[in-house]
């Protein structure tokens, strides 16, 4: 799944959680997988932050080259 498609599952499921409509073991069920996808958006993150970075440090290092 893309970043947009797990921030749109959270919603899903948020709804779902507020909607008071779920046994304890589904709501159990969908906070587990939130938690899921969470943690996997968290990376997500955090591997286009080190992609920004790495290519940062690539436009600057060009920048700093005398033409």
């Amino acid at each position: 799944m893309t970043f947009e498609e797990n921030v749109k599952r959270l919603e899903e499921i948020l709804k779902q959680m507020e909607s008071g409509k779920l046994t304890l073991e589904e709501m159990n069920k969908v906070f587990s997988e939130a938690c899921d996808i969470s943690k996997k958006s968290y990376e997500m993150l955090s591997e286009s932050k080190g992609k920004i970075t790495v290519l940062r440090k690539e436009i600057e290092k060009l920048t700093e080259k005398p033409l």
